[in-house]
């Protein structure tokens, strides 16, 4: 799985809480999804220490 399949992934989940914005499941996705997608170099780089070298560069 690619860091974009990752972030896609949480994006899924987030929208899956987003009628419930007081729901601390949807902030807590939301906000985990807004700094993953700021930091897609710094992700990039943790994928690829914490799944292996099989991720995308």
């Amino acid at each position: 799985m690619t860091t974009e399949q990752l972030l896609a992934k949480l994006y899924e989940l987030r929208k899956d809480f987003q009628d419930e914005e007081e729901c601390p499941e949807y902030l807590a996705l939301h906000h985990a999804f807004l700094f993953i997608s700021y930091n897609m170099d710094a992700f990039k780089k943790y994928c690829k220490e914490a799944l292996g070298e099989k991720q995308d560069k």
